[in-house]
C-alpha cells in the first residue's frame, strides 16, 4: 500500500503548532528550512503540494510576549493577526531559496460551506497549482468568529485535500503515528503502521492534544483522515522532526501511520455535502421516513416529517433525525424553516392549498442529501 505514494501527484502537507513554535520559543526556522527543502524536492519531482501551516496564533504570542493561550475571541484575533506576518515571512523566505513562488490563501469555514465560494476557492487552488505557485493556507482567524470557525488546521487540511482531490494527505504532529495505546502513558504502546480510516475503534485510540498551543489533537487527526477519505484521499499521520520525512514517505518507506478506506470515493457534491460542518435545523422524521432514508435511495417527503427545528432558508443545510435524534441524514433543503412548519406531515398535493404555491414534491431531494448513519 505504502508505493501507491510513490505514484502520488497532488500531496496537502499540515504543519501543526506544537512543531512550528519550537516549545513556545518562536518558530523554529532550522525545522521551517528543512520542510521547506523537502517540499522544494518533491515540486522538482513534478509533484503538485499545497501547504497547511498552523502557527499564526502561536507566533503571535511569542511576539506579543504572551504566556499562555488567551480564550477571548478578539484577542486569539489579535495574536493570528500579529503572529501571520512571521509565519508567511518565514516560509516565503525558505521557498525563495529554491526559486519557488508563494501564495497566501486564508479560508473559513462559511468559505467552504456556501457552494459558490467554495466551487472558487477550488478554481483558485488549482489556478495557483497549475502556475508553479504553492499555496499556503491557513484559517483565517483574524475574521472567524464562532459560527464560522473550522475548529483545527487538521479538518482544514482535510477540507483542502477533497477540494482539490488530493492523492495523499500528510499530517505532520510532535507523535510519530497513531498508537494503539497513549504512548505518554504506557511504554508498551505499539504504533499502527495501518489503520482504516472508517474504522470507528480507530477513533477512541486518540486522545486529546498534548499542548496548549494546538488546537488539534490525534482525534482531529483521525477524523481528518476519514474526511479526506470520502475523496479517495491517503493520509499519513508522521513525526515532523524525522529526517527526511517527505521525501522517505515518497519512496513508499513505512513512516508513521497510514489511514485509507475501502469505501468507494463520493461523488464531488456529495462530497461537498459531507464536508458541511454545521447544520441550521433539524427535521426529526418518523419511524418510515427513516428506514427509507437510511437506504440512501429515497428522497425525503414532507408526509414522513414528524417536528422542524431551527431556523433556516431554502437551500440551507439541515439534518434529518430519527424519533431518538440519531442522525440520519443531511442534506439542502427546499423550503424554509416556517414553511416547513406548515407542511410537515402533509403530501406535497397539499403544498398548494398551504402556503399557495408548491416549489418542489419533495422536502430533500436524494441529489442533494447524504446518508450519515
Amino acid at each position: 500500500m505504502r508505493e501507491r505514494l510513490a505514484t502520488a501527484n497532488r500531496w496537502v502537507i499540515k504543519v501543526g503548532s506544537s512543531l512550528l513554535t519550537a516549545n513556545g520559543q518562536g518558530l523554529d526556522h532550522a525545522l521551517i528550512g528543512k520542510w521547506t527543502e523537502q517540499i522544494a524536492s518533491l515540486l522538482e519531482e513534478g509533484c503538485e503540494v499545497i501547504l497547511v501551516s498552523s502557527g499564526s496564533i502561536a507566533e503571535g504570542m511569542v511576539r506579543l510576549g504572551w504566556a499562555k493561550r488567551p480564550a477571548a475571541l478578539h484577542e486569539l484575533q489579535a495574536a493570528a493577526a500579529v503572529g501571520q506576518m512571521g509565519l508567511i515571512q518565514a516560509y516565503e523566505s525558505g521557498f525563495k531559496r529554491f526559486g519557488r513562488k508563494t501564495a497566501q490563501v486564508l479560508l473559513t469555514h462559511e468559505d467552504l460551506a456556501n457552494r459558490a465560494r467554495y466551487l472558487n476557492a477550488r478554481a483558485t487552488l488549482n489556478s495557483l497549482l497549475k502556475y508553479e505557485v504553492l499555496p499556503i493556507v491557513n484559517e483565517n482567524d483574524t475574521v472567524t468568529t464562532d459560527e464560522i470557525h473550522l475548529g483545527d488546521n487538521d479538518t482544514l487540511a482535510a477540507l483542502v485535500a477533497n477540494l482539490i482531490e488530493a492523492d495523499v494527505l500528510v499530517l505532520l504532529t510532535d507523535q510519530k503515528g497513531l498508537y494503539n495505546k497513549d504512548p505518554r502513558k504506557h511504554n508498551d504502546a505499539t504504533l499502527l503502521e495501518r489503520a482504516n480510516a472508517s474504522d470507528p475503534s480507530i477513533r477512541e485510540l486518540a486522545g486529546p492534544s498534548g499542548t496548549q498551543l494546538g488546537r488539534g489533537g490525534m482525534s482531529t487527526k483521525v477524523l481528518a483522515a476519514e474526511r479526506a477519505a470520502k475523496s479517495g484521499c491517503t493520509t499519513i499521520i508522521a513525526s515532523g522532526v524525522e529526517p527526511d520525512v517527505l521525501l522517505r514517505l515518497k519512496k513508499g518507506e513505512a513512516i508513521g501511520t497510514m489511514l485509507t478506506s475501502e469505501q468507494a470515493p463520493e461523488a464531488a457534491r456529495k462530497r461537498w455535502l459531507s464536508n458541511q460542518l454545521r447544520s441550521k435545523g433539524q427535521l426529526i422524521l418518523d419511524k418510515g421516513a427513516a428506514t427509507r432514508i437510511r437506504q440512501g435511495t429515497s428522497s425525503l417527503l414532507a408526509v414522513g416529517v414528524l417536528d422542524c427545528i431551527g431556523s433556516f432558508e431554502r437551500g440551507e443545510l439541515v439534518s434529518c433525525v430519527d424519533e431518538q435524534r440519531n442522525e440520519i441524514a443531511r442534506g439542502l433543503i427546499n423550503y424554509s424553516a416556517s414553511e416547513t412548519k406548515l407542511i410537515k406531515g402533509k403530501t406535497s398535493e397539499q403544498f398548494a392549498d398551504i402556503l399557495g404555491y408548491i416549489s418542489e414534491a419533495e422536502l430533500l431531494h436524494r441529489d442533494n442529501m447524504i446518508v450519515t448513519s
